[in-house]
């Protein structure tokens, strides 16, 4: 997890008033003069991208309960170390997904050693230390815990990703910078139970945060390459010929020249993923936090590092892929107004889209549960909004990403995927206006002659004209009575700082049992208009969708 000293003072926290209020003044119902035309054509010839089938990913981190920011510690027990491995609302949450990928990991994962019979030290649990990295002392995790920890990831199906401690053995040079080669002495010996003990690690990352000028440390990337293939050799040793695991890094802020010379001092063939974070919404307290999440711009941002990291890739390590190792969205354990809210997936949702078009493979959410990011209430396990968001979007939106060009507002965001389950295609919505409604007409580009009439925007540019007399599928569903599925998300009350959020009107809560509650969509014909209310999210399901890319 980042951490950054705050950009304003405990006084600043007033401030979200400003924003909040007008905010909760929009009218009840919006008229149907007040909904705007948009059009969006999908371009089904073929994916522009693709994400892995476990795209959609959430983290566990390291943080005890003296972690504060702000003055309010929101970790609790929450921590590898202490979490109640045993609620069985854990566990139904993580099985819903089938499977949810778990990154083990963050901000103090360098400071972790593991209690094996050489470790040469009493194995002791964080604690608050001046001038130690992040203010804690180095912490131990027991073979038992570690033993528990894979119980609930066997019986959930989980798919695991563990982050290594990449700092063990090297010396501080100078302030905030590390040199000297890793010691994996350590890290080897787990490694070696882990494996004796079968446990299923899809794959190991190797260190968090440590890439270019670092958070707290930083290592050089010519040492970082060279340890790098120390761990692959390690990997080899123990695996044999059976599937062995990935090999992920660095877990850190993008910075173009580190990552490159990372991928050419490894070589091909070592590293499979480049992991980087996102923390692109300001600081916790930051009371700018909710208008970022509706400015169209500014989320679009992030687009240049999604697309830097795609050809810092393509150019200097094919063999590798971007993943999104870890992004809260607001840095300093997130922040208590917005990032457990309802408001907090049109930030998420786009997150997951934008990334997904630079063929991002992963995509891992700060956090499962701890801090005020959690997917999870950190002391009732029970569900936040963005919960639902990320189990949606697991659920409908395949790993086949497609093109799509949208004419009308920036306000509404749009991306368009391979359907995950009944095939066809899964378009989600995202409406950041505060008052204006969209009227949204799906088009088959097979279709369309883009010849007259009013302007397109193609994903990163406008095309002029297009001609809206044709039907969206082509030759099937022209009977009219084919139909589309529709998921419409929104806040309850109207509020978009709710915790609770309603799909088709109904309020997503746990049943008696503590189950997740069934996600049924509306049925609606394909013939009609989308609408989607201002400050909603839509997911729409075409099965019957003629995209000849999907069909692959």
């Amino acid at each position: 997890m980042r951490t950054k000293p705050p950009l304003f003072g405990s006084g600043s926290m007033s401030l979200w008033f400003i924003f909040i209020l007008p905010l909760l003044c929009l009218p009840a119902r919006v008229r149907p003069e007040d909904y705007s035309d948009v059009t969006v054509i999908v371009r089904g010839s073929e994916t522009i991208a693709s994400t892995s089938d476990a795209f959609v990913c959430a983290t566990i981190d390291w943080w005890p309960p003296e972690k504060c920011n702000y003055d309010q510690c929101p970790w609790g027990k929450a921590s590898v170390l202490n979490l109640d491995l045993t609620n069985p609302l854990l566990a139904k949450a993580i099985q819903a997904f089938n499977p949810l990928r778990i990154r083990v990991g963050g901000s103090l994962q360098d400071q972790v050693v593991y209690g094996t019979p050489n470790l040469g030290s009493p194995c002791d649990p964080f604690t608050k230390v001046s001038g130690g990295l992040f203010g804690f002392s180095q912490g131990c995790i027991t073979l038992e815990r570690w033993d528990a920890i894979n119980d609930l990831f066997l019986n959930t199906g989980a798919v695991i990703t563990f982050g290594l401690n990449a700092l063990q053995g090297r010396q501080q040079i100078r302030r905030g910078v590390w040199g000297g080669p890793w010691n994996s002495s350590n890290a080897r010996e787990f490694m070696e139970y882990t494996v004796s003990k079968d446990y299923p690690i899809d794959s190991w990352e190797f260190g968090n945060e440590l890439s270019g000028s670092g958070i707290g440390a930083s290592v050089g990337a010519e040492q970082y390459g060279k340890d790098l293939v120390e761990l692959q050799t390690i990997i080899n040793e123990f695996y044999g010929d059976s599937r062995k695991p990935l090999v992920v890094a660095p877990g850190g802020f993008y910075d173009q020249k580190w990552f490159a010379e990372l991928l050419e001092v490894s070589g091909p063939n070592v590293l499979n993923a480049m992991t980087h974070h996102i923390y692109n919404l300001g600081a916790g307290n930051d009371p700018q936090v909710p208008n970022r999440i509706l400015n169209p711009q500014y989320l679009s941002r992030t687009s240049d590092t999604f697309r830097g990291i795609q050809l810092t890739i393509q150019r200097h390590g094919p063999w590798s892929a971007p993943w999104v190792g870890e992004a809260g969205g607001a840095y300093n354990s997130g922040s208590r107004l917005v990032s457990n809210t309802f408001l907090n997936s049109f930030w998420y949702l786009d997150q997951l889209g934008q990334s997904a078009k630079y063929d991002t493979k992963v995509y891992c959410r700060q956090t499962l549960i701890g801090g005020n990011y959690g997917l999870l209430d950190t002391d009732t396990f029970v569900p936040n909004p963005d919960y639902y968001s990320a189990l949606l979007w697991h659920r409908l939106m395949g790993t086949g990403v497609l093109s799509t060009d949208i004419s009308g507002s920036s306000y509404l965001r749009a991306y368009v995927h391979c359907g995950k389950q009944k095939g066809g295609v899964a378009l989600l919505l995202l409406n950041l206006h505060r008052s204006m409604g969209f009227m949204v007409s799906f088009r088959n580009d097979l279709n369309v002659n883009l010849a007259e009439g009013q302007g397109i925007r193609r994903d990163n540019f406008f095309v002029h004209g297009l001609k809206r007399t044709v039907s969206w599928v082509g030759s099937k569903a022209s009977d009219g009575y084919s139909k589309r599925e529709e998921y419409h998300l929104s806040a309850k009350d109207g509020n978009p700082f709710a915790r609770t959020m309603l799909l088709n009107g109904v309020p997503l809560e746990l049943t008696e049992d503590g189950d997740i509650p069934p996600l049924y969509p509306v049925e609606v014909s394909v013939n009609s208009p989308i609408y989607v209310a201002p400050l909603t999210i839509a997911f729409v399901v075409f099965p019957d969708f003629e995209a000849e890319a999907c069909g692959r």
